[in-house]
């Protein structure tokens, strides 16, 4: 057995050590959904509640299961109203990670350390309000104070990209904003006038008349080509689970002529194949170009048929997924990786009694010379809290090489969701340490600082093929 770290107040020095060390790296956030046009605009946030409320689903998730009304969640309340909930439910939500990130968020943003509750809600309403009014609290300035380097913001194929050519030419930022391609809508399919309302997106967006499958490879790979001059190297995609399905070229032309001009959606099979070809299609591509694919699987979305109808998706009201993952996605990624054309790859489960399977599965696909080709991703959604990421560190740590793994993202709407990265250092760094006492790690084997950096940052600063420069024009 390797030599124990058994003093408590050993293990708190060691801790503490490796947290100031640690602490500020640069962030290198591979995936949110900050909204570029609101980085590039640069308009000041009118108030707090704007800035925490208003499309935190996390948050009106919590405020609704505590009772407050859909009015002070999604709805039109007045700001102040809307912060007095969100301090009540706070108040409520014992061991929850929310109130570790709020306090945080509160603490590293406005310097303010006294607790949300309903009795300090309006002095730190005061308070923050006071502050957000300088310039110094605009969007692009609290992502610079922050730490960030780099962060990947999610869009659609169809998106302009204007607000990603503005920023790219801007002069003086700290950081790079990237977009990342995420043609989801391409898969969904579960209205046909959706699809047909898309598609006369794309061709707008890529200069393309789409009459065929082959225009509509081509006004996609427009698009794609767009996102790699403004430096994308990332492609996303939101699947219950992978698919493998045989379909051939043939076969798809047949289907998406279907999809063109059939009034009903296409059936269960149909979809299933055309989704396997998709995907084929996407991930050549992806490895062509360098770059990752993401593969976010098991959520399951928009239980609540109310709220999506009255506000649409992503509204709150989603759940862990019951989908069976490893046969599928094992087939996709063996596929691929059979005929060249398995590309960089980030696995993420929804489910934790998925994540030893994504771990395992993932050290199956590799590469010569490339550090953790494919990859498991870091928690996700409802797994970014204590429990899940400690679960996912075991996981690496017991069946894979922890020192590869490309770490922690914020996957948030929020600009003040940075401390997400700080709060999954806190963790990681309180698993390595457990595991010093425990005498798993060996010290004298393992370099904590260098483990550290890697995860952290180096990781996620290297794995992902950064170009040095981009979209200038």
């Amino acid at each position: 057995m390797f030599r124990s770290l058994v003093d408590n107040n050993a293990a708190e020095i060691l801790a503490e050590r490796l947290y100031e060390r640690h602490s500020h790296l640069p962030l290198v956030d591979y995936h949110c959904h900050l909204p570029a046009g609101r980085i590039s605009q640069n308009t000041p946030f009118r108030d707090i509640a704007e800035l925490w409320l208003e499309t935190d689903h996390y948050k009106w998730r919590a405020m609704r299961i505590a009772g407050e009304s859909e009015e002070l969640c999604s709805g039109g309340a007045a700001p102040q109203a809307k912060f007095a909930a969100w301090a009540r439910t706070l108040s409520k939500m014992a061991g929850s990670p929310m109130q570790a990130w709020c306090r945080l968020e509160l603490k590293r943003t406005f310097n303010i350390v006294e607790p949300l509750t309903p009795e300090s809600a309006d002095r730190i309403w005061i308070q923050a309000n006071e502050l957000l009014a300088d310039n110094a609290y605009r969007p692009r300035e609290l992502l610079a104070s922050a730490g960030y380097e780099l962060l990947c913001t999610t869009d659609d194929p169809a998106d302009s990209l204007d607000a990603h050519r503005d920023l790219a030419a801007l002069e003086g930022l700290s950081y790079r904003v990237l977009p990342t391609f995420r043609p989801d809508e391409a898969l969904y399919l579960g209205s046909r006038q959706r699809f047909i309302d898309w598609l006369t997106r794309l061709e707008a967006a890529a200069d393309v008349t789409v009459e065929s499958l082959p225009s509509f490879l081509q006004a996609l790979r427009a698009r794609f080509q767009a996102f790699h001059t403004l430096g994308c190297r990332v492609s996303d995609h939101g699947l219950e689970h992978c698919y493998a399905q045989p379909c051939t070229d043939a076969e798809a032309k047949v289907i998406f002529e279907g999809l063109c001009h059939q009034k009903t959606a296409p059936d269960v099979e149909t979809l299933h194949r055309w989704r396997s070809w998709f995907m084929r299609q996407l991930a050549e591509w992806n490895a062509e170009y360098g770059w990752t694919m993401l593969l976010h699987l098991g959520a399951n979305r928009n239980n609540n048929s109310l709220i999506l109808s009255n506000y649409g998706s992503d509204g709150g009201c989603d759940s862990i997924g019951d989908f069976p993952q490893g046969k599928n996605l094992v087939a996709f990624l063996d596929q691929l990786n059979s005929v060249g054309t398995l590309p960089k790859t980030i696995l993420f489960n929804m489910n934790p009694r998925d994540t030893l399977m994504f771990s395992t599965i993932a050290g199956s696909f590799f590469a010569e010379g490339i550090r953790g080709k494919v990859q498991h991703g870091p928690p996700w959604w409802f797994l970014d809290q204590d429990y899940g990421i400690a679960e996912h560190f075991k996981a690496q740590s017991s069946v894979g090489v922890l020192e590869t793994f490309v770490g922690m993202v914020t996957d948030s709407r929020s600009f003040l969701s940075s401390t997400r990265h700080d709060y999954f250092r806190q963790v990681v760094i309180g698993q390595l340490v457990n595991g010093v006492a425990r005498g798993s790690i060996d010290q004298d084997q393992v370099d904590l600082d260098a483990l550290c950096r890697a995860i952290f940052y180096t990781n996620a600063q290297s794995y992902f093929d950064w170009p040095e420069s981009h979209g200038k024009a």
